[in-house]
């Protein structure tokens, strides 16, 4: 990778940031936690959190115990992982694929074979179900290359590709994958698509640049005025 290409990558990982991650976390995320109707709220606890938060259980304190966990939490990691294709596809052309249960297919930088990938967010992202079905994906590939001549698939070349995390960091099913298939993660697994070993550290200063430009106090203010208000006309 030459420094212009990389340079090129890190802009186009900012403007992903900036369009898909920003922009639908200040609009529509804050405008969904703003309706009470989009919370299941627990009756037993809700004001014990807010209770806990804020010392005592006004309707603010509610809302804001339901908005900041929402919004700083739960929402935007989950934009997050349903966007991790729409990033690889938007920074790297060509690493699409038509193969069933495949999210990207790349020639790995560090062996020179070509990776037919399942993409995942983080370390802690799947469950016992998503391994099986997993497993199932990768079963049919191998059952497909031994059909068709020209396709040359080994078991290392069947891998997991998380986007970012450490390998200590990985569940019991991610394990259990890697104790089959290759499972590369955070700093490696971008090493391997982009040939370059400090990239993912290099991404993470880019994402880092366009969050400094964000200043979402005033729409989170707003979100919390406009659930108060709800809270207060239904839990008199």
């Amino acid at each position: 990778m030459t420094e212009q290409e990389r340079i090129d990558l890190l802009n186009r990982a900012k403007h992903f940031f900036r369009e898909e991650i920003v922009e639908n976390h200040i609009n529509k995320s804050c405008e969904k936690a703003a309706r009470l109707s989009e919370y299941n709220v627990n009756p037993f606890l809700f004001k014990y959190l807010a209770n806990f938060m804020k010392g005592n259980d006004d309707p603010r304190s509610i809302a804001e115990a339901l908005v900041y966990p929402r919004l700083l939490g739960s929402s935007i990691t989950t934009s997050f992982g349903m966007r991790i294709q729409t990033l690889i596809s938007q920074l790297f052309e060509g690493f699409g694929s038509t193969t069933q249960g495949i999210d990207i297919e790349f020639f790995d930088a560090l062996d020179g074979r070509k990776k037919y990938c399942q993409l995942k967010s983080g370390p802690n992202t799947i469950n016992h179900d998503d391994v099986e079905t997993i497993f199932g994906h990768f079963q049919g590939i191998i059952n497909l290359a031994r059909t068709n001549n020209n396709l040359n698939v080994g078991l290392n070349d069947l891998v997991v590709g998380i986007v970012y995390g450490e390998p200590s960091e990985l569940s019991s099913h991610y394990q259990r994958i890697n104790s089959r298939y290759p499972v590369f993660v955070g700093q490696d697994f971008w090493h391997r698509i982009t040939g370059k070993e400090g990239f993912y550290y290099d991404l993470i200063s880019a994402i880092g640049e366009v969050a400094i430009e964000v200043d979402g106090t005033n729409r989170l203010e707003e979100t919390i005025r406009r659930l108060t208000e709800e809270i207060r006309l239904n839990f008199r």
